[in-house]
């Protein structure tokens, strides 16, 4: 990847489909993570042990549809126009924000549950577009700097969604919901024409038959195999980990609710920070150089978050981020925070640029569709796994840990993708 293009966002051809990613990435997050502040500090506050549970439950809902029905959305989205397909699956956000205006005016979790699995279904579909769009709006000489332009934007989006869900009472999010499920399909309606590059081929509705076939495309070549299983492992124990700060600052840490959010505005600035960062040392060059020795960073600071959160002593209950921060123990906290999140971005964006660099452009929405496929069914492993832990009366530290110690084996066999791909 190369540094982002600004110039592009001046442009017909890429800055609405950059709006509508970066407006549905700040709604999922915004919708999430709004659901899990209500939850624990409003309808369990005094049940940590259900909250904890629901963080994980929540991040199995919301991933579950990307394994059932991302094969079937790869077919779609090679069978027809992408354009045309954003502007309907837009049209559908707006619907599905709907539900969730009345699961936060109701606090009903039932029907917040039921929307975060729809915005998974929302997002399974958009998937596959959103990345095999851009190849036929930009020249081969914008592609990297409009990718790289398009990964910085969803990370703020994500950043964005957390930070005001941390802020805004429940109601008011799921307003706010609505209003940018609206400008998102404002948005899609000046989205150029793409139409399919493949034809007019059939879709196939079988559900397994199609899942069995993506994924037989994607492991037809190595390199892009190994980077979808690299992608896989990240996300999984990202979505486990950022789902747990709440529990973890409310339960472990006996601290508010600001630090949570201020625990998830360093996760996603410091992510960007390492994603900028190996671009920087990679030269733009597509390589797996430095994937090892982020895995190993991700395993290291995972470890040492369990070690520095399961000693942590509290000074005060229901400590404000000052008072957090005062704390013995607090900086190295923030330090783990701070490796794990660095390490991440460092680990990712050269597993994306191989996944999309690597693929044929005629298979790249189904690679991508295979890619979440494996996404999916890797996180609602681990988040059964967590649930179990959880369940069974390991710690929220603990959780952390066991996902450390995890991490340690995948810089292990990362090392194979480096191999594969050259050092450089």
């Amino acid at each position: 990847m190369s540094a982002p293009d600004f110039s592009l966002l001046a442009k017909r051809r890429f800055a609405p489909m950059f709006v509508v990613q970066f407006l549905g990435a700040f709604n999922d997050n915004l919708l999430k993570f709004a659901m899990l502040f209500l939850a624990n500090f409003g309808i369990f506050a005094e049940q940590p042990g259900r909250a904890e549970m629901l963080a994980a439950i929540a991040s199995g809902v919301f991933i579950a549809p990307y394994f059932l029905f991302s094969a079937l959305a790869g077919q779609l989205a090679d069978r027809l126009d992408k354009a045309r397909l954003v502007r309907w699956i837009k049209l559908a956000e707006i619907a599905i924000m709907a539900i969730g205006l009345a699961g936060f005016w109701l606090h009903s979790i039932p029907a917040l549950m039921i929307a975060l699995f729809l915005m998974g279904l929302h997002s399974t579909l958009f998937g596959p577009v959103k990345f095999s769009i851009l190849p036929q709006h930009l020249e081969s000489h914008e592609i990297m700097g409009g990718t790289g332009l398009f990964e910085a934007g969803t990370f703020l989006a994500i950043l964005g969604g957390q930070l005001l869900a941390g802020v805004i009472p429940a109601r008011a999010a799921g307003f706010t919901a609505m209003g940018i499920a609206v400008l998102g399909y404002l948005a899609a309606l000046a989205i150029p024409p793409a139409p399919p590059l493949r034809g007019r081929h059939p879709v196939d509705w079988n559900l397994w038959r199609g899942t069995m076939e993506v994924l037989g495309t994607a492991r037809r070549v190595r390199s892009v195999w190994l980077s979808v299983l690299g992608i896989s492992w990240f996300f999984a124990a990202g979505a486990v980990l950022v789902s747990e700060f709440a529990p973890l600052v409310s339960g472990t840490l006996s601290a508010r609710q600001d630090v949570a959010t201020i625990f998830l505005a360093i996760f996603s600035v410091t992510v960007a920070l390492g994603s900028v960062a190996v671009n920087k040392l990679l030269g733009g060059k597509v390589s797996a150089r430095y994937v090892p020795l982020a895995a190993l960073g991700l395993g290291l600071g995972l470890i040492d978050l369990w070690l520095s959160t399961s000693n942590f002593a509290v000074q005060a209950q229901a400590a404000s981020f000052q008072q957090f921060l005062a704390s013995p123990g607090a900086s190295r906290v923030l330090a783990d925070l701070v490796l794990v999140a660095f390490s991440g971005g460092m680990f990712i964006v050269p597993l994306y640029a191989i996944l999309q660099m690597h693929s044929l452009p005629e298979e790249r929405s189904r690679i991508i569709a295979a890619n979440n496929i494996v996404n999916a069914g890797v996180t609602v492993t681990v988040v059964l796994a967590v649930t179990g832990l959880l369940a069974a009366g390991i710690s929220v530290p603990g959780v952390i840990g066991v996902l450390g110690f995890a991490s340690l084996l995948v810089a292990l066999f990362s090392r194979e993708l480096a191999r594969e791909t050259g050092r450089g």
